[in-house]
């Protein structure tokens, strides 16, 4: 393929789009994406994604497709495939899920039935939309109870009232997983509740997938969990696609679930990028790159609360922290991510738990350190960008002190370039 004339057809046909691309990676070389769900991906993944693969129809699985010509596509899935269950040590995985909400999607529609419950994580506490919030189409279809944090500053989940939870509500499933949990999950306990009262275990680990993978944080297989979901975009650094993984004993319910029950043709460019990806995390660097995330976010954690921010469980243990930014700095989040932005810093406004304010004005901010561990950056940096983070939400009304932090900012980040531009 000729990557670079295609760029020239780009621009010679439709110079919007691409000015708007040249743009976006502009955008990204001068700051840094502190959101954590975000990350830069292997130039090898962009080559897979824009492949000609794009062409190619391959309803079904490998081996069973109902199109000729499968030959190559039959190789990519089945790598991807195989590699997903080495690193997560599965028995099966399926890697055609569009993204992470089909792929919970997936999940419920194979085991359950309209009304069934599932005991999840509440979206304030942590949750995701998939875990049944009551906007969710999921939310409507299925029966989600939602157990929370305790109040108090560790953040950690009271299994004693879980377990209660269950024994009342009698789940099908019983879920852990988060997009906005600081912490690690106790899989041996969620395992425990589970077992009492004979429903299927699910972690959605979307977000530490990539950790998991290279062995920094724990693996609900390790625990006995019958099925784990993740995205591939997130620590995982590949492109933006999930995947289920699940004993054998569940493959063919996952399998028809994902198709025909969800899904028809699978996007074979992105398997191929997904493939890409889970071969980059079987190689040694990957656990350190793991390591050094948890690192990054360590010393952010401690940057912060040494000046003044409060942090949802007052810490982290994982990749992301939630700074509660109406007690830390007396402003929303959308005012916090607003000022940040002014200083190429991007974060995402994020809802607390049980918080008093609407979704689009939260009483917080996400960040998370995955993204700026892939370009380079370590504890000095992180220092930095700490300080940086506090000194422009102290200042969010001095526009020339924000525009001095943009420059030094700026000075840093150019230093460390992201991958493939």
């Amino acid at each position: 393929m000729n990557i670079q004339k295609n760029w020239d057809l780009l621009k010679e046909n439709d110079a919007d789009i691409y000015n708007a691309i040249i743009g976006e990676e502009e955008r990204e070389a001068k700051g840094v994406e502190l959101i954590p769900s975000e990350n830069y991906t292997y130039p090898e993944v962009f080559a897979a994604n824009g492949s000609i693969l794009t062409n190619k129809y391959a309803e079904g699985y490998p081996g069973r497709r109902y199109y000729g010509g499968q030959t190559y596509t039959d190789i990519v899935e089945s790598l991807a495939i195989e590699r997903a269950k080495k690193l997560f040590n599965c028995e099966h995985a399926n890697v055609q899920p569009l993204s992470g909400s089909p792929m919970n999607q997936a999940v419920y529609f194979a085991f359950l039935k309209p009304g069934d419950t599932v005991l999840a994580m509440d979206l304030s506490h942590g949750g995701h939309l998939t875990h049944g919030a009551p906007v969710s189409h999921m939310g409507k279809i299925f029966n989600f109870v939602r157990y929370k944090t305790n109040p108090d500053e560790s953040g950690k989940i009271d299994f004693d009232e879980l377990m209660k939870m269950a024994k009342e509500h009698k789940p099908k499933i019983v879920m852990c997983g988060y997009t906005s949990y600081p912490r690690d999950y106790d899989y041996a306990d969620f395992k425990k509740v589970a077992d009492e009262v004979g429903a299927m275990t699910f972690a959605d680990v979307a977000h530490i997938g990539g950790l998991i993978a290279a062995g920094v944080m724990r693996n609900p297989f390790d625990y006995g969990f019958d099925v784990v979901s993740t995205t591939t975009h997130k620590s995982l650094r590949g492109p933006r696609a999930g995947m289920i993984m699940c004993k054998k004993e569940f493959s063919a319910a996952i399998d028809k679930s994902v198709f025909p029950g969800l899904q028809g043709g699978p996007h074979m460019n992105t398997i191929a990028g997904i493939a890409v990806a889970l071969g980059k995390a079987l190689q040694p660097e990957f656990k350190e790159y793991g390591k050094q995330v948890l690192k990054n976010a360590k010393i952010l954690v401690k940057i912060l609360m040494d000046n003044g921010a409060k942090l949802v469980t007052n810490g982290t243990d994982n990749h992301m922290m939630v700074m509660n930014t109406v007690k830390s700095f007396g402003i929303d989040g959308r005012v916090a991510e607003e000022t940040l932005d002014k200083i190429s810093i991007t974060v995402n406004k994020q809802i607390i738990p049980d918080d008093a304010n609407p979704p689009l004005r939260p009483s917080g901010v996400r960040l998370g350190t995955p993204a700026a561990t892939t370009r380079g950056m370590k504890e000095e940096e992180m220092e930095k960008i700490g300080k940086w983070i506090v000194e422009a939400l102290k200042n969010y009304q001095d526009e020339s002190r924000l525009a001095d932090l943009k420059k030094e900012v700026e000075e840093l980040f150019v230093k460390f370039p992201v991958p493939g531009i």
